[in-house]
């Protein structure tokens, strides 16, 4: 992705923004603890399933281990199995060096795996892994309308949970692009823990009204709310200035993203709020 110069003045305009901070209501509350450990535990037993404790709580699987039922490319009707693929359970992205090529010597079309369904209040969870200097996203409050009108290759505008290698990515030199960030927007706090290239990471994303937070491997490195002076200040010091209603709040389409390199996704998890 494009670097930008302007991290300083989002660090110290969004340092509120960046710090995490106790929250206990029922609004943007944390995810469980004890759901957090049983996620961790149970990745290595089985994936894809829930727990007897999810289920009564309201989860759902978004990705069945075997099909892309619930899913499809954005702007199409169906999946670009060029680019995406299932292999032992996970849901590949395939690296465009990868990617079969037509017959002008193009590569295949492609474009971010974008779930059927919108969602507005929610708690997210998944597993990835990604591959050396690899760099991908997990999109959500994504309008379809405004993606495919001002991003005419099949990628989504939303905001992003950043996924990275942040040992050998490039876009490891600003803060707010390395891996658990809100992209472009918020850096994760010193916090993070993040496993290396090769292993699985869990990732947990909830947002509600207008609060939102980001988790990694059982930590909050992330959180905001949307129609703050500092939230408005920060998307208008950033990449997504220019795009009109960016920042409204929506039902939206969760999103993989298709970012050239390789990464695996397992374990997509919702409970809607």
């Amino acid at each position: 992705m494009t670097t930008y110069g302007r991290i300083g003045l989002a660090c110290v305009i969004g340092a509120s923004a960046c710090a995490p901070r106790a929250s206990t209501t029922a609004v943007g509350a944390p995810p469980s603890s004890i759901l957090i450990n049983a996620r961790l535990e149970q990745s290595s037993i089985a994936s894809n399933r829930l727990t007897a404790e999810e289920e009564r709580s309201g989860w759902r699987l978004l990705f069945d281990g075997k099909t892309f039922d619930g899913w499809r490319g954005l702007g199409y009707d169906s999946v670009p199995t060029a680019h995406w693929t299932i292999e032992n359970g996970m849901i590949r992205k395939i690296p465009d060096s990868q990617v079969p090529r037509q017959a002008d010597g193009q590569p295949a079309v492609g474009g971010d795996l974008m779930t059927r369904e919108t969602f507005r209040d929610f708690e997210l969870t998944w597993e990835w892994k990604i591959s050396r200097a690899g760099n991908s996203g997990v999109k959500y409050n994504v309008s379809e309308e405004i993606s495919m009108a001002a991003a005419p290759n099949h990628a989504a505008l939303g905001f992003e949970y950043q996924l990275l290698d942040d040992s050998l990515h490039e876009d490891n030199k600003v803060p707010s692009h390395r891996a658990g960030a809100l992209y472009d927007l918020i850096a994760p706090n010193a916090t993070k823990r993040l496993k290396p290239v090769g292993e699985w990471n869990t990732s947990t994303l909830v947002f509600r009204g207008n609060h939102g937070e980001h988790w990694l491997n059982g930590t909050k490195v992330v959180e905001f709310d949307l129609g703050t002076p500092v939230m408005d200040s920060l998307v208008a010091h950033s990449k997504y200035r220019s795009i009109q209603n960016f920042a409204q709040r929506r039902a939206g389409h969760i999103v993989l993203q298709d970012h050239v390199d390789e990464v695996f996704f397992r374990n997509i998890k919702i409970r809607v709020m």
